[in-house]
């Protein structure tokens, strides 16, 4: 169970509060209005959870890739570069004459 204190005495002390995690082994939940707001937690107690966040995670991270890498190409539409070839023929940083609108034409151009 943990040791709940109101953040105002909490604020008052701090001091008092990590030694209780740190060498006492205590947990302290933080309040506000009754509410739990915030938990002081030992770092080895900090270093578990997040462990345990990212075991509980890389099941689905492993499924994720899984269905990347069985996505094949796909030849494109019939007219599909019809329809986009404009945007098929975009070129970051302007055209060929060196214009970007909003800035200056490019020295080599």
């Amino acid at each position: 169970m943990a040791y709940e204190i109101p953040v105002t005495q909490a604020r008052a002390e701090l001091a008092e509060l990590i030694n209780r995690v740190v060498y006492g082994g205590e947990r302290v939940v933080v309040t506000r209005h009754g509410k739990p707001l915030v938990a002081l937690v030992s770092a080895a107690d900090l270093e578990r959870l997040e462990a345990e966040q990212e075991a509980a995670q890389a099941p689905a991270q492993e499924q994720v890739i899984r269905s990347v890498s069985t996505v094949r190409d796909v030849p494109s539409a019939p007219g599909e570069r019809g329809r986009f070839g404009i945007a098929a023929e975009h070129r970051p940083g302007g055209d060929a004459s060196g214009y970007r609108p909003g800035g200056p034409r490019r020295p080599d151009a």
